[in-house]
């Protein structure tokens, strides 16, 4: 399973519009006659003629955002595996079973007692599944323990990831994608190396040092969690750019190889940690020991439940939903989604587990009036080749989340065509740059090998708002070229009278 990386992110996206009613103008193509829309539904049926499109499965959907109907349809009702699109299902059920106001907390609690500058018992850091967490924030813990006169600890330090379960990794993953940080291991004690806020991941940065020697090796954060064998090679200017980084399958062992050439930027990659957990409380205990506090010789690092008579020394909130939304959809972050979907389980039926989440997913959808029968998913990222949804229900449900006190947060998460910045634009930074359709398409990505799709809102030259989802999948060529064509000419039309 193919997923592009950080700098060349592009998931398609799936795109739906609304009309009246409709005349069959073939099996799989519906659109309505005679209509102010003709005009475009001609367009679209000529970007349908695309030999991308025509050998691919492809489901199509455009509905009128003030009503809902639909105005062009091609296999409307045919599953397709929406890939990363899936998340706005996942968004629109996190924003009305959590709330857009709900936070993370990460706790730091003792049971023990300070005396002349030893805290004699252990410290527990308990994780409630906060994907933002940094080791900033370990740093602030750490330098409020000193300001209170801590300066050494007699017990252990006990990270506490109960919050959810105990699965790390959800279906459908595969081996090949484990190294990276689209599929990092979900756990409710997790670390961010950055303001992407991707958990569960460590950035990995090898920059050619002199020639002949090996990549000089950076990590962020700073981490005994992962080993390095570094089998680079440091080579004259000139030479082809051949590192690879990748962890290796099953263990901690970060494998650099190739060649970097002098003069180069080198490489850098998020890998993933094999133990989100381990990998929180490593980076914690060096934050101890960046502000003077030290260990007695028999303290461990482990992970454990924190006992009921413990009592909270320090608390971090992280930033509401609503904020959380911008680097969850504009990024497509898979661990956002994960997570999103073990919080909404524990929040409504006490249980962190991806088997709760989906099902408050599920029921989610009922309760708006999707057909949950035609909804196949088995995560919450959209990373499984066995999700199946039609473009039909995905256009139903963006046109229903217009109705939702929160459609305005839900809406600026969503990327914006051409919009550069990385928290404007997200994965359509780079794609319809240019007018009309810069600036005009507001729509969630979608990319797996042989899939791609985009489902969202596109504003036409007479200001009316259209929605639409375009899926694509069985196909070796990319199809994110003539899905662009279709979503710019949903931007480049205008009624007819």
């Amino acid at each position: 399973m193919k997923i592009q990386r950080k700098l060349l992110i592009g998931l398609a996206t799936i795109v739906m519009f609304s009309g009246t009613t409709l005349t069959t103008i073939s099996e799989t193509s519906t659109v309505q006659a005679a209509s102010p829309y003709t005009s475009l539904q001609n367009s679209i049926n000529n970007v349908m003629t695309d030999s991308r499109m025509t050998s691919a499965s492809t489901s199509v959907t455009i509905r009128k955002a003030s009503t809902g109907e639909i105005i062009y349809q091609k296999n409307g009702d045919k599953g397709i595996t929406p890939a990363s699109s899936l998340k706005i299902l996942t968004a629109s059920a996190a924003l009305e079973t959590l709330g857009e106001n709900h936070r993370f907390s990460t706790d730091l609690l003792t049971n023990g007692t300070v005396a002349k500058g030893t805290l004699y018992g252990n410290l527990y850091l308990r994780g409630k599944g906060d994907p933002t967490l940094m080791k900033k924030d370990f740093d602030h813990f750490a330098s409020m323990l000193a300001n209170r006169g801590v300066k050494r600890l007699s017990g252990h330090i006990i990270g506490d990831d109960t919050w959810f379960d105990a699965d790390r990794l959800s279906p459908g993953i595969a081996k090949a994608d484990e190294s990276y940080y689209y599929a990092a291991r979900i756990s409710a004690l997790s670390l961010s190396p950055n303001t992407d806020y991707d958990a569960g991941s460590v950035i990995v940065d090898a920059k050619p040092s002199v020639n002949g020697r090996v990549a000089k090796i950076t990590l962020t954060p700073a981490t005994g969690v992962v080993r390095i064998v570094n089998q680079s090679r440091t080579v004259p200017k000139g030479y082809s750019n051949t590192l690879k980084i990748k962890r290796e399958y099953g263990t901690n062992k970060v494998i650099i190889s190739g060649n970097v050439p002098l003069g180069s930027a080198g490489k850098k990659e998020w890998i993933t940690v094999s133990n989100p957990t381990a990998y929180a409380l490593d980076v914690f205990k060096r934050s101890l020991a960046s502000k003077g506090i030290t260990f007695v010789s028999t303290s461990k690092v482990v992970s454990g439940t924190t006992p009921k008579n413990a009592r909270v020394l320090l608390s971090k909130k992280s930033m509401p939903l609503k904020d959380l939304m911008i680097p969850f959809l504009k990024l497509s972050n898979n661990t956002h989604a994960e997570v999103l979907a073990k919080e909404m389980g524990k929040v409504k039926y006490g249980v962190g587990s991806w088997d709760a989440g989906l099902k408050v997913m599920r029921e989610y959808a009922d309760s708006v009036g999707l057909d949950v029968n035609q909804w196949v998913f088995e995560d919450a990222s959209g990373m499984s080749h066995a999700n199946k949804i039609p473009s039909s229900q995905l256009t139903q449900l963006l046109h229903h989340v217009r109705s939702e006190p929160w459609y305005g947060v839900f809406l600026k998460g969503l990327p914006i065509s051409g919009g550069y910045e990385r928290f404007v634009g997200g994965t359509l930074r780079l794609r319809m740059k240019t007018a009309p359709a810069k600036g005009n398409v507001m729509a969630k990505t979608g990319s797996l090998d042989n899939v791609s799709a985009l489902a969202g809102y596109a504003k036409t030259r007479d200001g009316e708002l259209l929605i639409f989802t375009v899926q694509t999948q069985n196909t070796k060529s990319s199809t994110v070229p003539v899905i662009d064509r279709l979503a710019t000419s949903i931007a480049n039309s205008k009624k007819t009278p």
